[in-house]
């Protein structure tokens, strides 16, 4: 992931998870006894009676989501494929028709099954997925989908577009949330059929990233740490804080920027993470400690990470413009280096073992 924000998160987060947990312990102690604990429980209990404004219901969290995109064997995108979702249930018969990309998506599907889908397109045989089996909130993408041409027809017209293949990839990995809502967008957990970006990709996944509600308040967060803790030389009080949450939001856009868009660009490198998920425990722990030294080209082949090392050693030197003059110095920029990049190794380490687990939006493969 580019920004250093996921610490302070994990850490508000757990924070949340706690206050949360006590909160429950604190409620199932009082038992019925809150029924005479004053005007608050007063006002909870108006509040919930049937006199009370109706709330709307908020979308079931249980649903499913099924997705993917259809191509032929060559990796075409074959759009305007007919694509069906068959359940247990004959209720559970949906159809849907493939975009000019491809793509399909299935909303709101019922956790459980099994569950098969079928693709049909002209001038192509029959494809039938093989039994799936849904959990409750699963963001599943159906990979694999490569029709092959009908033996009785002569030509057939696909579309090989690697730039929308791309886009949709991104816009998937763009749904990517740990926990539900933490930015983790720079994963690619279906690393076996992702395709280069392009540089308007590249820009809008930073843009994304730096501007996401959670991004300012991973800023925030860090912020607070740092009034804690003095640090930066700023002075104390509302606006020393607006000083450092301003520092902080500035070094995580400049690095998002520089090590997610415009070094990537430029040197043709992709700033994502590609997750191994195979393997045994050392070689997917060696490929993750590696990830912010060795990157994929977008040539397809490893290439030492210039962009990432390179948009943390800017992100240090465009800080001394903005840091306090006693903090400012070569010192600055290498200790914001050699902290960014053992974050960024923590951070890979536990995104191969752990995060995947957390992130409802990541893809499934079967």
């Amino acid at each position: 992931m580019r920004h250093n924000y996921f610490l302070a998160l994990a850490a508000l987060a757990a924070s949340i998870c706690i206050g949360a947990g006590a909160q429950a312990q604190v409620t199932s102690s009082t038992g019925d006894s809150s029924q005479s604990s004053g005007p608050q429980t007063n006002l909870v209990h108006n509040l919930l009676s049937s006199d009370s404004p109706t709330i709307p219901s908020a979308p079931d969290p249980g649903a499913a989501d099924v997705n993917g995109t259809v191509t032929d064997v060559n990796g075409d995108l074959v759009p305007g494929a007919t694509v069906v979702l068959d359940g247990a249930d004959a209720s559970e018969h949906r159809t849907q028709v493939a975009n000019d990309s491809g793509f399909f998506q299935f909303g709101a599907v019922k956790p459980g099954g099994p569950y098969h889908i079928t693709v049909t397109a002209n001038g192509f045989e029959k494809w039938s997925s093989p039994p799936i089996a849904l959990n409750a909130g699963q963001f599943f993408g159906v990979t694999d989908i490569k029709l092959k041409i009908d033996a009785g027809v002569s030509s057939v017209t696909v579309y090989s577009s690697t730039e929308q293949m791309a886009a949709q990839q991104v816009r998937l990995e763009e749904q990517q949330r740990v926990l539900g809502f933490i930015p983790n967008f720079y994963v690619v957990y279906d690393s076996k059929h992702a395709v280069p970006l392009t540089t308007k990709l590249k820009f809008q996944m930073a843009y994304k990233a730096a501007t996401d509600p959670v991004s300012v308040l991973g800023a925030a967060t860090l912020a607070g740490m740092n009034q804690s803790g003095d640090t930066p030389n700023y002075r104390q009080g509302a606006i020393g804080y607006g000083e450092r949450f301003g520092a902080a939001y500035a070094d995580g856009v400049t690095d998002i920027m520089f090590g997610g868009a415009i070094l990537p660009s430029l040197l043709h490198q992709d700033p994502r993470y590609f997750y191994q998920g195979t393997g045994s425990t050392k070689s997917r722990m060696l490929h993750a400690m590696s990830a912010p030294f060795i990157c994929r080209g977008d040539n397809g082949k490893n290439e030492i990470n210039f962009s990432s090392m390179g948009g943390d050693l800017i992100s240090g030197a465009v800080s001394n413009a903005y840091y306090p003059e006693s903090n400012r110095g070569p010192s600055l920029v290498f200790t914001g280096f050699a902290l960014s990049t053992g974050e960024r190794v923590v951070s890979t380490v536990i995104q191969e073992f752990i995060i995947k687990k957390l992130t409802p939006g990541a893809k499934e493969q079967f």
